[in-house]
């Protein structure tokens, strides 16, 4: 029946992304009718649009699309991760992931400027290294025995956070320049405004490719869920393949919050619904999770920067506000399951 449902969630799922994506180019300080939104796509870009074509192609074009990237891509890892080490609690942010690679970036941003290694491909091989650092420390003390607990999991993601918020402090007290505060503040918090058409290859690249790979170890991901012994059962060595799908999720996570900072609870809770209407099944999973995540980013945007006009909310203060309730009932739904099996 699930499976049946899927192509139909697909759809519904294509169509929000659409009218989510149009009321983002219509909305903002300069309002645009969604009929004239269209026009101005059909013509493509173009002096024929004028001002408003402009406004809609230069400005708000590259920040929807980067939405759409960072919420699908952020969605799909927090799927994967939740599936890699068999906790519903896992993300990108509460494993301290985003929260490496963001302390990454800012210290190339900050600390490697003078030696000319800000530019290029030097912030997101940063954001890489910090992001797989994080999560392969949080892994480990999560992990004790064998076994992973809940509890053991969250503390041990709080406390790289703090490790990590700390070093971040540290850099931005050593910044020197106005404009370098400014960037270290715009990893911290998250956000979309920084958007240009230039920056935005590398991460639609990381999302197609990270995602296809991913679909494609869509069967040795179920059998995770199946447990350690089950897996290998199957046939499936364990360790290497979490360690392979650990790179290659930190890698797309580097990337991304790369280039729209640390984000959180868009991993957490976009996988969850996804489970609840697809199954826990990987092939269907994925795909449902990548259009939930670029739906809900795409709409968080939006109101982070209509809900105070003419001021502008930092797009992570937006989800957090979001996820923070869904979080502390996940953890309580968690912890009375663990309570009833114990």
């Amino acid at each position: 029946m699930r499976r049946c449902r899927t192509p139909v969630v697909l759809l519904v799922l294509g169509c929000a992304l659409a009218a989510s994506a149009v009321a983002g180019l219509a909305l903002g300080p300069v309002r645009i009718a969604p009929g004239r939104v269209l026009d101005i796509l059909l013509a493509g870009p173009g002096p024929s649009g004028g001002a408003f074509g402009s406004i809609v192609w230069d400005v708000r074009m590259p920040r929807v699309l980067l939405g759409v990237f960072v919420g699908a891509g952020l969605a799909v890892a927090g799927t994967v991760l939740q599936a890699l080490v068999r906790n519903p609690l896992a993300d990108p942010f509460l494993l301290g992931a985003s929260s490496g690679a963001s302390a990454g970036a800012v210290a190339v941003i900050v600390l490697g400027a003078g030696a000319g290694i800000a530019g290029g491909v030097g912030v997101p091989l940063a954001a890489f290294i910090g992001s797989m650092g994080a999560l392969v420390s949080v892994y480990a003390l999560g992990r004790r025995g064998g076994t992973m607990t809940t509890g053991r999991l969250i503390l041990a993601g709080v406390a790289v956070q703090y490790v990590l918020s700390a070093l971040t402090s540290l850099v931005l007290v050593l910044a020197a320049h106005p404009n370098q505060v400014a960037s270290v503040l715009f990893w911290t918090l998250g956000g979309l405004g920084g958007a240009r058409w230039d920056e935005l290859a590398l991460p639609a690249v990381a999302l197609l490719v990270g995602t296809g790979l991913l679909l494609a170890l869509a069967r040795p991901l179920d059998l995770l869920l199946a447990g350690e012994e089950g897996a290998r059962t199957l046939g499936l060595d364990t360790g290497r393949f979490r360690a392979a799908v650990f790179v290659l999720t930190s890698l797309v996570i580097g990337v991304l919050v790369a280039y729209s900072g640390a984000i959180g609870f868009v991993g957490l809770m976009v996988p969850h619904a996804a489970r609840m209407v697809v199954g826990a099944g990987h092939r269907a999973l994925l795909p449902v999770a990548a259009l939930g995540g670029a739906v809900f980013l795409t709409l968080a945007d939006l109101l982070a920067r209509t809900a105070a006009a003419p001021e502008e909310i930092p797009v992570g203060v937006v989800t957090a506000l979001v996820g923070g309730p869904f979080f502390l009932w996940m953890l309580r739904r968690s912890t009375r399951t663990e309570g009833v099996a114990g």
